[in-house]
């Protein structure tokens, strides 16, 4: 990427997009008169095609109103690139900046909703999700934030936790959530093939977690993958519930990040996995967090469970 930082790409950038305007206008001008011969009794020129015998290719040129307004076009395209940037680093005569805007809308919408937000930062978790204005404005949160990973109606899926069940890799509670926003996480399970032998082992492992949570499964295996379940005791515990300390999944529900399958279970194993959830401190600041936060706790809480208003 840094071979685009170099001053060449501006200079390139700029001839190449006059040369565009340039061009278009030669090219108007060359089809602004009629070429080719005149035929007897013909008021315009042909271009020499002819199919069937009578069927003929007239030279016409454009309506004249026309070719004016493309002429009226390339001297506004001009105007506006020596005014505005467009012509590689060259910044315009105004000096605009799409990034000034930007700022600009920031500071206003800082000054007219930063009261707002700072209300809500004073106040407990469960009762900011129990306030129908900032329940609404933590959804408009979520839309813009989230649903990208999360979907729209925060179900999840391959890859990205469901937030409406009350299944939390590091726990439930509102602020463990808004820590989860605001630092982000890093869910990391290790390839666990060495560890397990064969893939014999693998496979025997995978149908004994199944059978930690019901799921369908070979008995006979997992009766061998219980003995080897041990490498994995470290974090998911003896009966495999995990440890919300560190973000280790609980294997004895029927809730799966990435599918329930056996060989999708012996693929975490073989490969391990890496889960990242980006932290928002500093995109969006801890108000708009804690208001998020909320709406994030109250999409797995039943109403009747929030703080009455």
């Amino acid at each position: 990427m840094a071979d685009f930082t170099n001053s060449f790409w501006n200079i390139y950038i700029a001839v190449l997009t006059l040369l565009g305007i340039v061009g278009c206008g030669l090219l108007l001008w060359s089809q602004s008169t009629v070429k080719g011969p005149v035929e007897p009794g013909c008021q315009t020129g042909t271009t020499g095609h002819v199919w069937d015998d009578d069927l003929t290719e007239l030279n016409t040129p454009m309506p004249r109103w026309w070719m004016c307004m493309f002429y009226i076009s390339i001297v506004f395209g001009l105007a506006y690139l020596l005014l505005y940037p467009g012509l590689g680093a060259y910044a315009g005569k105004l000096g605009w900046k799409s990034s000034s805007v930007y700022q600009q809308e920031l500071r206003k919408a800082d000054s007219d909703y930063g009261p707002l937000f700072a209300r809500y930062l004073q106040q407990d978790l469960k009762a900011v999700a129990a306030d129908p204005q900032a329940h609404a404005i933590g959804e408009r949160l979520f839309l813009t934030y989230c649903a990208q990973c999360h979907g729209s109606d925060a179900r999840g899926s391959k890859g990205f936790p469901n937030l409406t069940d009350k299944d939390w890799l590091y726990g439930g509670d509102p602020d463990v959530i808004k820590t989860t926003i605001l630092h982000g996480r890093n869910g990391r399970m290790p390839s666990m093939a060495a560890a397990l032998g064969s893939d014999t082992d693998v496979e025997n492992v995978a149908n004994y977690v199944l059978s930690l949570s019901g799921s369908t499964h070979d008995p006979i295996k997992a009766i061998f993958g219980k003995s080897k379940f041990g490498a994995c005791m470290g974090c998911h515990g003896p009966g495999g519930t995990g440890n919300q300390a560190i973000g280790a999944p609980n294997l004895s529900d029927k809730i799966w990040l990435y599918g329930g399958g056996v060989e999708t279970i012996m693929e975490t194993i073989r490969k391990g996995r890496n889960n990242t959830m980006p932290a928002f401190q500093d995109f969006l600041g801890e108000a708009k967090v804690h208001v998020l936060a909320a709406y994030v706790w109250s999409l797995s809480n039943e109403k009747s469970s929030l703080p009455q208003q």
